[in-house]
């Protein structure tokens, strides 16, 4: 059995997603929504809501790119943590409607990004997701964990690795 385009992606950016709009609930839990809204790392870095929003972005347009379809429009709007839930909701009913068939066809699509200023990259698919689109998916998922842990929500790493659920193996007796 192979390890197609589609494993690579589709799974990753769904399980992170889930992962993330748990965060949010943690967070309701334990801090005030208004004052996580507006927390950053860095006076120079986008907050928290920004990070969800490109997360989301990096995650249905890579899909699409690698599909060859149109991603859905999501401008960023929201204000709330239920609005940012709604969106990764969102993110993952699009990542998930992308037929495996059509992913598996664009290890060798031509990939182009082109930013606002008119320069970009050219990639393959597999390198546009390898290089591009995974780590900055991640970028933007591990920001947003971290301004969450530098307000002091009570994330760690099983927060971020929440989807596996609990572990499957037991020491031997």
């Amino acid at each position: 059995m192979s390890f197609s385009i589609y494993d690579a992606s589709v799974p990753v950016f769904v399980n992170a997603l889930t992962d993330m709009r748990a965060w949010l609930d943690k967070a309701g839990a334990e801090k005030t929504e208004a004052g996580l809204l507006e927390a950053r790392i860095a006076p120079d870095m986008k907050p928290l809501p920004a990070q969800f929003q490109m997360a989301s972005d990096t995650a249905k347009n890579a899909i699409a790119r690698l599909s060859g379809i149109e991603a859905p429009s999501m401008p960023d709007t929201e204000a709330s943590f239920a609005e940012l839930r709604d969106r990764c909701d969102r993110t993952i009913a699009f990542v998930k409607s992308v037929d495996p068939a059509i992913l598996a066809a664009s290890e060798d699509r031509e990939v182009v990004l082109k930013f606002p200023n008119g320069m970009g990259y050219r990639f393959t698919g597999s390198a546009y997701l390898t290089t591009f689109a995974l780590p900055n998916f991640f970028f933007h998922a591990t920001m947003a964990y971290a301004i969450l842990r530098a307000a002091g929500v009570s994330l760690g790493k099983p927060d971020f690795l929440q989807h596996l659920g609990p572990p499957n193996l037991t020491p031997d007796a």
